[in-house]
């Protein structure tokens, strides 16, 4: 694993994930196998559009086989995308947001996945997006009252609000 993991940005330390040892377990170990997963299930305005960090990491426009959402459920991909003990990507950490928000993801599941997973700063970050882009949808109400409020995320790891929704009418090169 690269020395430059999330965790590492976040300043804290990796440790054993449950849920990366299942994904490796079902042929998903590369980050980048779990980003195409991702891409299969319906995230797919971000395909093709891994970076440098990504394909290295074993990134690949070939399908992966889907074990279905009985057996790895989008919550659990969602929270996989987010793991802390992976590289750093900002592509990933939109991917698993992404996921987040999946319709007929359960809020309570997410939620205990991710502080098993030690991601719950990464995950308050996203549902506060979320909370902004979408004030009427409940389930990121619902999610972050489930999560601890002493998880903030430090400045500038995490993607801005912006990276995380599309912004029709704007460009790089302006309105």
């Amino acid at each position: 694993m690269s020395a430059d993991t999330l965790a590492r940005r976040l300043g804290t330390t990796t440790h054993l994930s449950p849920l990366l040892m299942k994904a490796r377990r079902l042929g998903l170990g590369a980050p980048g196998n779990l980003e195409r997963l991702a891409i299969q299930r319906g995230c797919s305005y971000y395909d093709g559009a891994g970076d440098a960090t990504c394909r290295l990491a074993g990134y690949s426009a070939a399908a992966v086989t889907d074990p279905g959402a009985t057996v790895f459920s989008n919550e659990a991909l969602a929270v996989a995308l987010l793991s802390i003990t992976l590289p750093y990507s900002q592509h990933r950490l939109r991917l698993g947001a992404a996921m987040t928000g999946a319709a007929g993801n359960s809020p309570p599941l997410v939620a205990r996945l991710a502080i098993q997973e030690r991601c719950g700063a990464v995950l308050r970050h996203i549902a506060l997006c979320g909370r902004k882009v979408e004030p009427a949808n409940p389930f990121w109400t619902e999610l972050l009252t489930l999560l601890p409020e002493s998880a903030t995320p430090a400045p500038d790891v995490l993607p801005h609000i912006t990276r995380f929704v599309a912004m029709t009418g704007i460009t790089r090169r302006g309105r």
